[in-house]
């Protein structure tokens, strides 16, 4: 579909601390920079194209991106929404998504990416002030904030007080379901530790076929918030850390601790393994070396990993191409990064290789006997 609504412009959102990762890859894909502000850039285009060829960007650190359409206010929010709908005139969309810019680095004092009231108060203005001609959008955001494939979106982005950025995209990944690319928990549930948020966004991101009875290694377990994520899909875990891991997961049946460090264990032990999850505090080298002598050994057969790679300084960014072509040397042929929602300075790292079907014996068959056919 070619774009509808003849912008030149895109808009790309970030973890607070990544824009100047983005501005240099940009750059390198011939975007000029058009605005800035901490955990939100637009960027200027050469000439107008469809909204699909916006879907490959070029930093793995934009959490959500689509066309730009410039920005209303400041005003009130009664006034903003009005100056949104005149904004867009008829244009067909199918779906409203409304979050706010990251405010803060995740952690930074308690700070995590979220819906807010503010941007809840402004969907439902939104909804409520929509021309006749958008019923279908308000009823399906009404229904869902989760866009479906295919689905032209109505971004709206409260960058400022007062002042919303407007914008556009289809939905061809599954990221671009959530508002913001902001992954949430939409049931209440007792955490053992931010780790469990981190392995749900990633399983959810990746949808990597695990079935229920399955053997998985969790390579820094420790307190065990990512075990809890693994043991809730029906996965078999085996946690491996020095550390203490709590009471909560150490008693579910499903789960074993080993006190020990990822390069302590015998590589054999990995062999009845499909899967492998790697969350440990130190420079993403040791997590790799790790992993890879685990991977590269001759009877282990790891069907999938995830890998959270920690960025000690942002400078590390540069070596993730040759992070990402190291894991591809392993036999991975299927692999993505993306800096997480929930991810902190770090950034999420999934492989993928299809189950080695085994062949099924040859059945011999008799030798003739003498004298018959």
């Amino acid at each position: 579909m070619a774009n509808p609504l003849g912008s030149q412009f895109i808009y790309a959102t970030c973890q607070v601390g990544a824009e100047a990762i983005i501005k240099k890859e940009a750059a390198s894909a011939r975007w000029r920079l058009a605005f800035s502000r901490p955990g939100f850039l637009t960027f200027k285009l050469s000439e107008v194209q469809p909204i699909s060829s916006f879907l490959e960007m070029p930093s793995i650190f934009i959490r959500s991106w689509g066309i730009s359409l410039g920005n209303v206010g400041p005003a009130a929010p009664e006034q903003l929404a009005c100056d949104v709908w005149q904004l867009l005139g008829e244009h067909p969309l199918d779906r409203l998504h409304v979050w706010p810019r990251d405010r803060a680095a995740p952690g930074h004092k308690g700070f995590e990416p979220r819906m807010t009231d503010e941007s809840t108060a402004a969907e439902r203005l939104l909804c409520a002030t929509a021309p006749e001609h958008y019923s279908k959008l308000v009823a399906a955001t009404n229904a869902s904030s989760l866009a479906q494939r295919n689905e032209h979106v109505l971004d709206c982005i409260l960058v400022d007080p007062g002042q919303w950025w407007i914008g556009a995209h289809q939905v061809n990944r599954r990221v671009q379901r959530w508002p913001g690319g902001i992954w949430s928990c939409n049931r209440p549930i007792a955490t053992v530790s931010r780790a469990y948020l981190k392995m749900c966004e990633a399983l959810d991101w990746t949808c990597w076929p695990m079935q229920r009875g399955q053997r998985c290694v969790e390579l820094g377990c420790s307190p065990g918030g990512g075990s809890q994520a693994l043991l809730e899909r029906g996965l078999r875990v085996v946690g491996v850390d020095p550390a203490e891991v709590d009471p909560r997961v150490m008693g579910h049946k499903d789960f074993q601790h080993l006190r020990k460090r990822g390069h302590e264990i015998k590589r054999r032990e990995f062999n009845e393994f499909q899967w492998l999850v790697a969350d440990m505090n130190v420079p993403p080298e040791v997590t790799l070396n790790t992993v890879g002598n685990i991977i590269t050994y001759r009877s282990t057969h790891i069907w999938g990993i995830i890998l959270n790679l920690k960025l000690q300084t942002w400078e590390l960014a540069d070596q993730l191409p040759r992070y990402i072509e190291q894991i591809r040397s392993w036999g991975f042929p299927r692999i993505r990064a993306r800096q997480l929602s929930k991810n902190r300075q770090e950034v999420c790292v999934a492989a993928f290789r299809p189950p080695r079907r085994l062949k099924r014996p040859t059945r011999r068959q008799p030798a003739a006997k003498h004298g018959k056919a």
